[in-house]
């Protein structure tokens, strides 16, 4: 008979060469690092019982045979582990009473068995030890790949949360005193995880559900893109010609102000009449120029107020700011509200607000072209009528050239 000192070993060293030279590469769950993680965790289960070396021995030789038969089948190996086992430790004459203890261990991690002794509690909670353990969502992903590469049964992510979440509530539970006190807390954190995560998918299902009903009600993308582009443009549009207006109005300013303080003085002297037809061409012009900027920037305010009459004909457009100023905010909110009720009324301020900004776009910008038309015949006509005056009128006129330049 082959020394209880030495089955450990040789057992271990058997088990590890026909995992890692038969077993087929698809299980990357029930696999020598599987075995060894088992073994591992009886170890630990036992180094706090008072339980003798015999007994610690079987288990650990059950541990380490117990997925071997995965070489051959899935289904039912662990009877194929047993016979595996049996067969190795026949040859190695360990005893028949071993043995048969052995085979009763292997069996006793079948999915739905009841353990009856102490040892059988042992290796059971050894084999579902990574319940208990922070790695276990790592495991649970690796169990439904291989699940996936050696059945073909593709489980969705919400049937294997379930599938893990029954398992935990009305499969598994941990029958050791080191088990409970030690795993069980973090089987319970790790079942919270699934659950936090199942409420997450419904709350996720629900708001794709929602998304996809509203979607049938909402405006096309086209639709949407084509407000809102046309609106951000006709908005540019409206600053790009306050921006001139703006202009033509600093510059003609400062040109008034230039005139003010340098020319009127001079045209007290009798000797500077020449210049009076000259400045008042310019000034004129100047002053035409500022009053048609400020007209083109002028804004235009509305009464500011309708009543739901003209909210239920549908007259009035409830986005644009000079139409409700003046109204009480609970009336406001009832008129926003009912054209929410009614797509096509939204449609319609839409493309009232394009119109009438489109309106005031045109009225700008025929205004500003008036005005830099003014402006540009008013610069020219006034450098023409002042060199006229000076050529034809002035004696002193390269006398007056320097104080207009300064």
């Amino acid at each position: 008979m082959v020394k209880s000192d030495n089955i450990l070993d040789k057992v271990a060293a058997h088990v590890t060469a026909i995992l890692n030279s038969e077993l087929d590469g698809s299980y990357v769950y029930h696999n020598l690092k599987h075995t060894l993680y088992v073994v591992n965790s009886a170890q630990e289960i036992m180094a706090d019982m008072p339980i003798d070396a015999q007994s610690k021995e079987l288990v650990l030789v059950a541990a380490w045979f117990h997925d071997v038969g995965y070489v051959s089948m899935i289904q039912e190996h662990e009877k194929q582990s047993c016979l595996m086992a049996v067969n190795y430790l026949t040859k190695a004459n360990y005893g028949s009473e071993n043995i048969d203890t052995i085979c009763k261990l292997i069996m006793a991690t079948e999915r739905y068995y009841v353990p009856t002794t102490e040892l059988e509690k042992i290796i059971r909670d050894a084999d579902w030890s990574h319940l208990g353990k922070k790695n276990y969502p790592e495991l649970a992903e690796l169990l439904k790949v291989e699940i996936k590469s050696t059945t073909a049964k593709d489980l969705s992510e919400t049937e294997w949360r379930n599938a893990n979440i029954n398992l935990f509530r009305n499969e598994h539970r941990f029958y050791t005193d080191y088990a409970q006190k030690n795993w069980q807390e973090r089987k319970n954190k790790n079942l919270r995880r699934l659950i936090k995560k199942k409420k997450a998918d419904k709350k996720l299902v629900r708001k794709e559900k929602l998304k996809a009903a509203l979607k049938s009600e909402s405006p096309d993308r086209g639709i949407q893109t084509l407000y809102r582009v046309t609106l951000r443009n006709h908005i540019k549009l409206s600053d790009i010609a306050d921006t001139k207006a703006n202009i033509l109005l600093s510059v003609n300013a400062i040109i008034i102000s230039l005139v003010l303080s340098n020319l009127i003085p001079k045209l007290d002297n009798p000797s500077n009449d020449y210049l009076i037809y000259p400045t008042l061409i310019f000034v004129i012009f100047s002053i035409v120029s500022m009053v048609l900027s400020i007209s083109a920037t002028r804004p235009n305010i509305t009464s500011g107020e309708f009543d739901m009459k003209d909210v239920k004909a549908k007259k009035v457009n409830l986005l644009f700011f000079g139409n409700f100023h003046m109204m009480a905010l609970k009336d406001y909110q009832f008129a926003i509200k009912d054209m929410l009720g009614d797509k096509d009324y939204i449609y319609e301020s839409l493309t009232k607000d394009l119109y009438f900004l489109g309106v005031v776009l045109a009225r700008k910008y025929k205004i500003l072209r008036v005005t830099y038309t003014i402006f540009m015949i008013g610069m020219i006509t006034s450098v023409i009528v002042f060199f006229v005056a000076f050529k034809y009128l002035g004696p002193e006129r390269l006398l007056v050239v320097p104080e207009l330049i300064k």
